[in-house]
């Protein structure tokens, strides 16, 4: 996907629940910060971020995959934030874990050393975060076999 901006709008509809408009013909998501805060009406800013991270990681092992012709479906991704205080004292994100599975055993699935040794280079959202956080991924097969 190339482009040279991303523009969403978010528009606040009580205390720290916002509405989130990503773009014409796709639907809202609700943002809320969690109690004691807010509502918890809706995924936290933190949620977001984290799912963005494995969006963009599983996207990325998928298209590296199927530029070799290989069908690893379904994929799945489990994506942990760890949170903790800074030196100041403030909540900060300050590490995040990503587990990917593939859908199928690895033996089935040709060129995978080279995927897996390349694809989160081309995660745009990945890479950017982890200039500031320190991302870790781990990918396993459907046997449970871990590949990276």
């Amino acid at each position: 996907m190339s482009q040279d901006s991303v523009t969403i709008r978010l528009t606040q509809q009580q205390d720290y629940q916002f509405d989130i408009e990503l773009g014409t013909g796709l639907p809202r998501l609700r943002g809320d910060e969690p109690p004691p805060l807010g509502q918890g009406g809706g995924a936290s800013p933190m949620q977001l971020l984290v799912s963005a991270v494995g969006n963009c990681l599983s996207s990325s092992l998928l298209f590296a995959l199927r530029k070799f012709k290989q069908k690893p479906e379904p994929l799945s991704a489990e994506v942990t934030a760890e949170i903790g205080r800074n030196e100041q004292n403030r909540l900060r994100v300050l590490a995040i874990r990503a587990k990917l599975v593939l859908g199928v055993p690895a033996a089935s699935l040709e060129h995978l050393d080279r995927v897996l040794a390349q694809f989160e280079q081309f995660c745009t959202v990945t890479q950017s975060v982890a200039a500031g956080i320190p991302v870790t991924v781990q990918v396993f097969d459907a046997d449970g076999r871990q590949l990276k």
